[in-house]
């Protein structure tokens, strides 16, 4: 019994780390993605392209219109700048977050079966102690 505790208290805790790290770098992997796709990052110059900006949802990519062209931004408001692409460069990018996400669960399903494969009998077992310490 003790081993299975053991085992699931390691992935718990596996499984914690894993979300708070990927919640910090949500962002980051974002803007990382959509630089690789071809995005360019723009600083607004404009007071419209300003207000534009500080309206659109963080961590999101966004259809945006603007002069009569369209547009996908991912704002980085903190920072004042946006990142910015058309058509050709929004499809890559949802080719490299979708081929991340499968390289994620890929590596989680790698190491779950890692976690399961392992012969925790092969050490000999706990065993059970008794109240003197004796094996039973």
């Amino acid at each position: 019994m003790k081993p299975i505790l053991i085992t699931l208290k390691t992935l718990a805790a596996i499984v914690l780390a894993v979300l708070a790290v990927g919640c910090a770098t949500d962002i980051q992997d974002q803007e990382n993605l959509a630089v690789a796709a071809g995005f360019k990052i723009i600083t607004p110059t404009k007071p419209d392209q300003q207000s534009i900006l500080a309206t659109l949802p963080a961590g999101k990519v966004t259809l945006v219109d603007y002069e009569g062209k369209s547009y996908f931004v991912l704002p980085d408001a903190k920072n004042n700048r946006a990142y910015v692409g058309g058509q050709n460069e929004y499809q890559a990018y949802q080719q490299l977050r979708l081929a991340k996400q499968l390289s994620n669960d890929n590596l989680q399903a790698a190491q779950m079966n890692q976690m399961n494969s392992m012969n925790w009998g092969a050490w000999g077992g706990w065993g059970m102690v008794g109240p003197m310490g004796f094996r039973r």
